[in-house]
């Protein structure tokens, strides 16, 4: 049978099941003469018979009986499944896929994940740590996290972090065998520690301002690494001078593990971001995102 005759079956099946014309009809929100011209169409096609029509009643013929216990359970489980898609629209659940680099993942996003998912037991996070500016779009994921100078215009972004700072740093070791630096252009005679991101096509130049004036300093170095963990560990180790975000070696420089330099070179900036492209996102999503927004009071 062809798919547009459904409606006449499910026309057919309301009839059937409230034996009246009227009641069918107010039900489905169509006159009664649309109802009964739609059932007459329906038993042309069919070759058969299926309502038995009197002044009081209506009642299936046998025919009608048949094809009404066949279709009746069918059309309430279709039913039954569109109401669970539609609880689904409002109901937090499913996967959140998201682009993120490092640092936000370990200081942001894994902290709020661990107040969030024991709450919220039918959403699922996929995080992916990717130092590139992915387009989310074109690579599946439901948004991305970024420094807020980052993000593309056309991106609905959604503040999650504090404004940030970063920090030269390298070990008591290394400053017993090296002068500290006194300024951005000493840092050419160091061996420092670098970091290589596909986001600059190159090594990560180390940008330093004071009193406004900028300096961009491409340093050198025997190491260069794409993460935060092995940069945090060779300053540790005493192998050269790293540029770090300061809370992630706070805790070293408070404990004279690591000793802090140009101090003053290190502004803050706009910290990071959650982005995503539309308003109309899964409701699990826009959980995530209300419960990672952040507020400075």
């Amino acid at each position: 049978m062809a798919h547009e005759n459904f409606n006449d079956l499910a026309a057919f099946a309301a009839v059937a099941q409230e034996r009246s014309f009227t009641r069918a009809a107010a039900k489905m929100g169509v006159s009664q003469s649309a109802l009964s011209q739609t059932i007459r169409a329906l038993e042309e096609r069919l070759g058969l018979r299926l309502l038995t029509r009197t002044t009081r009643s209506v009642a299936p013929t046998e025919a009608g009986e048949r094809l009404f216990q066949t279709i009746a359970p069918r059309f309430s489980e279709i039913e039954a499944q569109l109401a669970d898609l539609s609880a689904l629209r409002d109901k937090p659940a499913g996967t959140v896929r998201i682009t993120t680099g490092e640092h936000p993942a370990l200081s942001i996003l894994q902290p709020a994940l661990k107040r969030f998912l024991p709450d919220n037991p039918d959403i699922n996070i996929e995080l992916i740590v990717d130092y590139g500016l992915t387009d989310i779009v074109a690579q599946g994921y439901d948004a991305g996290v970024r420094m807020g100078e980052q993000v593309a215009k056309d991106m609905i972004a959604v503040r999650i972090g504090p404004d940030m700072r970063m920090a030269v740093v390298a070990s008591p070791k290394y400053f017993k065998q090296h002068p500290l630096p006194q300024s951005p252009h000493d840092l050419m005679e160091h061996n420092c520690i670098n970091v290589r991101l596909p986001t600059y096509g190159g090594i990560f130049p180390w940008d330093l301002e004071k009193d406004g004036q900028d300096v961009n300093v491409r340093v050198e170095g025997q190491l260069v690494f794409n993460n935060l963990a092995l940069r945090v560990k060779s300053a540790l180790d005493g192998l050269g001078i790293a540029y770090l975000p300061e809370d992630a070696v706070l805790p070293y420089i408070n404990s004279k593990r690591l000793v802090r330099v140009l101090e003053d070179w290190c502004p803050t900036f706009p910290g990071y971001h959650l982005y995503y492209p539309s308003r109309k996102h899964t409701p699990a999503l826009s959980l995530l995102v209300e419960k990672l927004r952040y507020s400075s009071g």
